[in-house]
């Protein structure tokens, strides 16, 4: 799957998107080793803390179907001006299990950036860094 393809998913997401707080639409694609894809779109809660990003609905969706660490890329696609890097908490949950995971920035114009999630989390704390 290229890059596009995997924003596009992302982008697709966004049908699906319940957002009647912000109106702010976010969606995102997980790319696995073997090529499965996980999609996944943010939900609102009038409890703002129980309000869920798209990444981690896509990273949960991963784990509940037995995929732990095994994947290559993150699509997040939003529909403002500016690329949708992850929250703080989605960095963290997504460094739990990957942290040379690739993150694909989309804005909604469809250009998007890539970088590395450590770029995003320097000296990220994780399993690794526990004493064993």
């Amino acid at each position: 799957m290229t890059d596009q393809e995997l924003v596009e998913r992302a982008f697709a997401m966004h049908a699906y998107s319940y957002v009647p707080y912000s109106g702010f639409p976010v969606g995102a694609a997980l790319l696995c080793t073997d090529g499965t894809v996980f999609t996944g779109c943010n939900v609102e809660n009038a409890a703002y803390g129980s309000t869920i990003c798209a990444e981690r609905t896509a990273l949960l969706k991963a784990i509940s179907e037995g995929h732990r660490g095994d994947w290559l890329t993150i699509a997040i696609a939003g529909r403002g001006e500016d690329f949708c890097w992850p929250c703080g908490s989605c960095r963290q949950m997504l460094y739990e299990f990957a942290p040379g995971l690739r993150i694909l920035a989309a804005r909604g114009d469809g250009q998007f950036q890539s970088v590395l999630l450590e770029e995003l989390l320097p000296h990220g704390f994780g399993p690794s860094s526990l004493k064993k």
